[in-house]
């Protein structure tokens, strides 16, 4: 897996928060309420991450959702027409989703969460398929995982020994 440490500092990000749900833990006095707050930040350049924040207040959630995403920004490889390199099934948990390039003028065409991920990386034309889990948090994830197994031509050329020529074709 190619996880390379982005600095956000030099990004200029926009968050988007995918799901915000209330949780609770039973404690000897009764019941603590508190906020998770599930984020996804991207630079719209092929930068993306996805971040969990748990608070007491839903705005305090958020903010520790965003930071947690900005420390887990990964680069996701793109094509020429701003789809991805080729298929990919990412998994994650019992949630997959199903990654589908596509040629230009498609748009995007994706669920809730999975949308998130892919607008914030900045792909323009892609297909995919949500399969399993519908818990939003696996989806993201499952989603993040298989556009990090996304390999670009140039680095199947070079791991197989050959030419880019040779293994488009």
């Amino acid at each position: 897996m190619k996880r390379t440490i982005i600095d956000a500092s030099q990004l200029e990000l926009n968050d988007k928060v995918v799901a915000i749900k209330r949780v609770s833990k039973t404690v000897k006095g009764g019941r603590t309420m508190r906020f998770s707050a599930l984020v996804v930040v991207g630079d719209g350049n092929g930068h993306v991450g996805a971040g969990l924040g748990k608070a007491g207040e839903v705005p305090e959630a958020i903010r520790k959702g965003k930071e947690a995403a900005m420390k887990n920004l990964v680069e996701i490889p793109r094509d020429e027409n701003n789809s991805i390199p080729h298929d990919y099934l990412g998994q994650f948990g019992s949630a997959s989703v199903l990654l589908k390039r596509a040629p230009e003028g498609t748009g995007i065409i994706a669920g809730g969460p999975v949308r998130s991920v892919v607008e914030l990386a900045g792909i323009r034309n892609i297909r995919t398929k949500s399969l399993g889990s519908n818990n939003k948090t696996n989806v993201v994830l499952a989603t993040i995982e298989g556009l990090l197994k996304l390999k670009t031509p140039e680095e199947v050329a070079k791991s197989r020994g050959k030419s880019v020529e040779e293994v488009v074709c």
